[in-house]
């Protein structure tokens, strides 16, 4: 009996925390770039990873084979030169939590790219599912650049730095 209460308390915990999460992408997404979840990109292999944060976040920690192509001063045609020719090639553009990376996604949509997925809960909800962040010198490193303390707190797992 135990094990059930257990099992239905961690159940419930998370669908509270999606649900909270879906409430805060919804009040600041316009929903005009499809999600991928953390666990479909987990293994899916072939997709070109574009990480919609400032250098700083990314060096940090930023997922494995990310490419930087930040946020304040992005430039889509400097992004352009670095993606394939194939505009069906499979795109994943993501941040902390999947605001930033909708409007860099859109941007990639508008040029002709049709298979542009923006990762639902970014990289905090990467680090939250123990999947692997990776430092400058591309090993696994615990750090996360945590934003500020308001969006802070949607990361659980890992060690958060404001610097």
């Amino acid at each position: 009996m135990k094990k059930i209460f257990l099992l239905f308390l961690l159940i419930s915990t998370t669908i509270s925390a999606q649900n909270k999460l879906d409430k805060l992408l919804t009040k600041y997404n316009k929903n005009n770039v499809p999600y991928i979840s953390v666990d479909s990109l987990s293994t899916t292999s072939s997709a070109i990873l574009l990480d919609a944060r400032e250098t700083k976040e990314y060096n940090v920690s930023h997922l494995k084979d990310a490419i930087c192509v930040g946020f304040d001063n992005f430039n889509i045609n400097n992004t352009l030169k670095e993606l394939p020719k194939d505009k069906n090639a499979k795109i994943v553009v993501y941040c902390s939590l999947g605001i930033r990376s909708e409007i860099v996604a859109h941007q990639l949509i508008e040029k002709g790219y049709t298979n542009v997925y923006n990762l639902y809960g970014g990289i905090f909800e990467w680090k939250n599912n123990n999947f692997k962040v990776m430092d400058t010198l591309g090993k696994p490193t615990e750090k996360v650049h945590a934003f500020n303390k308001d969006w802070g707190k949607w990361l659980k797992k890992g060690t958060k730095i404001y610097e």
